[in-house]
């Protein structure tokens, strides 16, 4: 059974351009520094990603796997799942939890669940998991944040 995980943080833009940098999974290379490579596999109608491929190589582990997403009619949620099992993961099931407020930020709150193929004690389970979480916040704050107000 895979612990859950959450974290927030507060990020200078609206909610809308939040979510396209969400979503805009191609992109992931050039801001997450573990993320190699994520290609879109499938699409919905609406053009939005419905399962996306990724490598990733974060030193210490690396790993492919597919997701698949989906998402709220307003994009205050943005929730996936590991589709199969990959080399060093059971199970991920994940999500991104949009709130814009009134002064015209959002917070964005990721919780994940992560069961691992491989074994890892408690603790240090525990702490690579508030790192990857801690840090794919920042990153995503630093991304949002670095881009031209639209």
């Amino acid at each position: 059974m895979a612990d859950t995980s959450t974290q927030s943080i507060q990020v200078a833009a609206p909610l809308a351009r939040v979510a396209a940098v969400i979503c805009d999974f191609p992109s992931y290379p050039e801001w997450a520094e573990a993320i190699k490579q994520a290609s879109v596999v499938e699409e919905y109608e609406d053009g939005y990603a419905a399962q996306v491929s990724f490598r990733i190589d974060a030193g210490v582990m690396a790993d492919e796997y597919t997701l698949e997403y989906a998402y709220a009619d307003d994009l205050s949620r943005i929730e996936w799942h590991l589709v199969a099992p990959s080399t060093t993961q059971k199970s991920q099931e994940g999500s991104y939890d949009l709130v814009e407020r009134p002064d015209g930020t959002t917070t964005v709150t990721y919780t994940l669940a992560v069961e691992l193929a491989i074994g890892m004690l408690g603790m240090f389970r525990r702490k690579a998991e508030k790192m990857i979480m801690d840090t794919a916040l920042k990153e995503l704050k630093r991304r949002v944040e670095s881009l031209p107000a639209v």
